[in-house]
């Protein structure tokens, strides 16, 4: 029957069998397109070589919270030096002129009070403390521990732009395997059409056959240009999390893979309880309110200072000078309803950060279980996505072995083509979303996991 086919098939150039072909109607495979005049291109496979290596490497140096959180350590690095700045001595230097006319209370009848001139050449002054009983050593304490905090908070955003930039490009890695699944069925439904205008022309199908074709390769064909959409929607998502918006075409050069997680469940906690910052910024946000508290019990404490001071100047520019040096131990004025409150203020602000710090430890620890969670339910998920792959596949052949013996109708073989194809792009899901998981358990954790990668082919 299949020989026959093909006989006719042949003869219908050579002899003009059949019903001819109106290519205005029908025209060929090639310029069957969707009933649109948007096109999207997707042109990104030029230029360089993209891998995952590279485009984290791309994120930590131009994403641009990353450096406002570096900034940010600067920043808290200078206010240390600020608070033991008390150490150093101050100067300062005055230059005045003052012309006093005084007010005689006790002669009342002198008309004429006595005015004069006063100069200050210069005046240079010099305030050196000595001690302040701490205080300067708590104001240091809590400036260190803000800055090992703006640390940890460095950490935490290198942590999320990682886990971002793996999540974007194992997106832009699906998108692409998308546009393949897109490609392919659009080559299949051309040789559909072709073969249906073949078959019409030798009279073997009712001209439906082919109207039937043309309308499965247009809806292909506008199927690929939203796949071609989505890789181009896909690298600027990926551009934009690595900080480059701008930067020329590329080539992503490697595919979706499995990469297995051997690390269990407690293994994960025991790794995020060493690695994760945000455990560790609460840890130090706890020692920084218990300084603050030391710091409010030290209200009443004295300071102890050294100062000198030289004067020129007097009715004159240059008729005189002086000078006092000593040594002082001031105490500050004393409000015990104000020291009192604000103590117990910092003693509640210490309990509040303790609660936080339970907080934080909590939310972890349910992040991890969720992550974990998740990536067991992708792994499991994709020896199924596989089956339905296999599946599809071969009920794709069965019908177009039917169909092209002449046992089979363009529906049945549409029916089993969609399936097939729903069936790749579910497996390319499961093994996006498998590898976003296995990003997401990384964040929780705070740490890169490396295995060994393997690759899941439903090919062969």
């Amino acid at each position: 029957m299949r020989i026959l086919i093909f006989l006719l098939i042949f003869l219908s150039g050579s002899v003009g069998l059949g019903a001819p072909i109106n290519e205005k109607e029908y025209p060929g495979s090639q310029h069957v397109l969707p009933n649109t005049d948007f096109v999207i291109h997707g042109g990104v496979e030029q230029n360089i070589d993209m891998t995952l290596e590279r485009c984290l490497k791309l994120a930590l140096g131009n994403n641009p919270e990353i450096n406002a959180a570096f900034q940010e350590i600067l920043a808290s690095d200078t206010r240390i030096k600020q608070v033991w700045a008390n150490y150093f001595p101050g100067v300062s230097w005055t230059s005045s002129y003052q012309k006093i006319r005084q007010l005689q209370f006790l002669a009342a009848d002198i008309k004429d009070t006595p005015t004069f001139n006063y100069w200050l050449t210069g005046q240079i002054s010099l305030q050196q403390m000595l001690y302040d009983f701490g205080v300067t050593q708590n104001q240091a304490t809590i400036r260190r521990l803000e800055y090992e905090t703006a640390r940890s908070a460095l950490a935490e955003t290198i942590n999320t732009i990682i886990f971002q930039t793996k999540d974007a490009y194992y997106n832009l890695l699906f998108a692409f395997e998308q546009r393949q699944v897109a490609k392919e069925n659009v080559e299949r439904f051309e040789q559909f059409y072709d073969r249906a205008k073949a078959s019409y022309e030798v009279g073997l199908t009712p001209k439906v056959d082919v109207t039937i074709a043309q309308v499965n390769l247009s809806n292909a064909k506008l199927e690929l240009i939203r796949a071609n959409n989505a890789v181009n929607i896909a690298v600027a998502r990926l551009n934009n999390v690595m900080g480059v918006p701008f930067i020329d075409e590329y080539n992503v050069a490697e595919r979706l893979y499995y990469q297995p997680v051997n690390m269990d469940f407690n293994g994960c906690v025991v790794a995020a309880r060493e690695a994760r910052p945000e455990l560790k910024a609460a840890e130090l946000r706890v020692e920084r309110t218990r300084q603050v508290v030391q710091l409010a019990k030290k209200s009443y404490f004295p300071n102890l200072s050294f100062q000198g001071m030289y004067q020129y100047g007097g009715s004159t520019p240059t008729t005189t000078y002086g000078f006092n040096f000593g040594g002082y131990l001031t105490f500050p004025m004393i409000n015990g309803m104000l020291i009192k409150n604000e103590i117990r203020e910092a003693q509640h602000l210490y309990d509040k950060e303790l609660a936080g710090a339970t907080i934080t430890q909590n939310t972890i620890y349910l992040e991890i279980q969720e992550a974990w969670l998740m990536l067991e339910e992708k792994k499991h998920q994709l020896p199924l996505a596989i089956l339905g792959v296999k599946q599809a596949k071969e009920n794709y052949e069965l019908s177009f072995g039917r169909y092209s013996v002449g046992e089979g109708n363009p529906i049945e073989l549409k029916d089993s083509q969609i399936n097939y194809q729903q069936a790749q792009l579910q497996y390319y899901r499961a093994l996006y979303e498998y590898n976003s998981s296995r990003a997401g358990l990384e964040k929780a954790v705070g740490k890169n996991i490396v295995n060994h990668e393997d690759v899941i082919d439903f090919e062969g």
